[in-house]
């Protein structure tokens, strides 16, 4: 973005939708079913968004397209919940349940780890046996 702006600052639509690379049409789409998206608007209907709006799309955005949750999947998430218990800590933990996630992946990069280095070992015995049958013919 060309002007650095406070974290404070509101967002236009432009502003928003080049931070997180998605169209503003979707943009759009996504106000009209999430209902704690509530950017400002003008009179001649511009919109602005807060920063808490900002950061409410960055997490919409990693749900649908990095978690591959559906809208509907989202919506459940978010049904009955303030905007202030969503974008808090304690229920993002309880959402993605990041602690388990992370001691998963490293259990299984550990298991691929010793695989790999077994292999590794294997393969070089295997060279070190066909070199010797090679100098031997």
């Amino acid at each position: 973005m060309g002007v650095n702006k406070s974290k404070s600052a509101f967002r236009s639509i432009a502003e928003v939708t080049e931070d997180l690379g998605i169209a503003p049409h979707v943009l759009r789409f996504w106000e009209t079913k999430f209902s704690q998206l509530k950017p400002m608007k003008t009179k001649s209907s511009r919109r602005y968004y807060r920063p808490d709006d900002v950061e409410l799309l960055a997490l919409i955005k990693e749900l649908l397209y990095d978690r591959r949750y559906t809208i509907e999947g989202v919506q459940k998430l978010f049904k009955n919940r303030s905007l202030k218990d969503i974008l808090g800590t304690e229920i993002q933990k309880d959402f993605f349940e990041e602690d388990e996630e992370k001691a998963e992946i490293e259990a299984v990069v550990a298991e691929n780890q010793t695989a790999i280095e077994e292999a590794i070992k294997d393969l070089t015995k295997i060279r070190n046996d066909l070199q010797m049958m090679s100098s031997a013919i």
